[in-house]
C-alpha cells in the first residue's frame, strides 16, 4: 500500500518515502507528521541534521514495520573533504588536525576504497547517538571527553568512486544497517595518510524505496490539503 492509497487512513497503516532536508533532525519530520495525522508515526533510521534524503516514516499499524525497514540496505552518495580531521568527522564539527594530502590517482584512490567493501569494524564516532553505560556518545563528547569504543562490524556491499579531485571526493556507497558514513570518510582518510572528514551526504535508497520517489513535507500537506477539499 502506497502512501496515495492510504493518506486518510494513517491510522491503519502506511510507509511515507520522505526526503529530509539539510538542516532539519530526522524527528523533526516525525513531529510535523503526527501533527497532520493524529496516530502513531515512527521512522526506520535516522539522518544527521547536515544530511538529506530519504527518510522512511511509519503511521498507524505499519509501525510495527519499522524492525524490518531498518534492516534493509541503505544507499548513500558522500563527498569527502581529505586533509582536514574534525571533533565530529563532518563538515560540522570543530578542526581537530590538517595535513597535507599526498599526490594520488583515480585508481589508486579506487584501490583504496575497495579495503573497506565487505565486512568491515568500524569505530561509532564520538559525536553519534550510540549508548555506552547508559549514556549517548554525543552528551559525553559535548563535555570534551572522548572514551574507548568497541569497534562494531558493518557490511559494504560496495563503493563507486563518482569523481575525485584532490582534497574532494564523491563516493556511492551501499550499506547494511548500523554503518556510519561519517566513519567512513574518517577511515579512508586515515587509510591515505592525511585524515578527511564527511562533506555532504545524501541518501539515495533504502531497500526498494528511493529518492526519485520520495516527497517533500510542504508536498506531503499539498496532498493532505487537495484530498480534503475533494471528499
Amino acid at each position: 500500500m502506497n502512501y496515495l492509497q492510504s493518506k486518510f487512513d494513517f491510522e491503519a497503516g502506511a510507509i511515507l518515502n520522505f526526503h529530509k532536508p539539510i538542516g532539519k533532525t530526522s524527528f523533526w519530520i516525525v513531529k510535523e507528521v503526527r501533527r497532520h495525522v493524529k496516530t502513531k508515526v515512527g521512522h526506520a533510521g535516522t539522518l544527521d541534521p547536515f544530511a538529506e534524503g530519504v527518510l522512511l516514516i511509519c503511521t498507524g499499524k505499519a509501525t510495527r514495520q519499522v524492525s524490518r525497514l531498518m534492516d534493509l540496505p541503505k544507499e548513500y552518495i558522500a563527498e569527502i573533504e581529505f586533509g582536514i580531521e574534525t571533533d565530529t568527522d563532518d563538515r560540522t564539527g570543530k578542526m581537530i588536525n590538517q595535513k597535507k594530502v599526498p599526490e594520488l590517482d583515480l585508481i589508486e584512490f579506487e584501490q583504496i576504497c575497495k579495503a573497506f567493501v565487505g565486512d568491515i569494524y568500524q569505530i561509532p564516532p564520538m559525536f553519534s547517538a550510540k549508548k555506552i553505560k547508559g549514556r549517548r556518545l554525543y552528551q559525553i563528547a559535548r563535555q570534551g571527553k572522548v572514551i574507548d569504543r568497541e569497534p562494531k562490524l558493518v557490511h559494504i556491499e560496495n563503493i563507486v568512486v563518482l569523481s575525485f579531485n584532490r582534497p574532494i571526493a564523491k563516493i556511492k556507497v551501499t550499506c547494511s544497517k548500523g554503518t556510519y558514513i561519517r566513519a567512513l570518510a574518517r577511515d579512508i582518510g586515515q587509510k591515505i595518510g592525511c585524515g578527511g572528514h564527511l562533506k555532504s551526504l545524501v541518501r539515495t535508497k533504502i531497500g526498494e524505496y528511493i529518492i526519485t520517489n520520495s516527497i517533500t513535507l510542504n508536498q506531503f500537506e499539498q496532498i493532505l490539503s487537495f484530498g480534503s477539499e475533494n471528499k
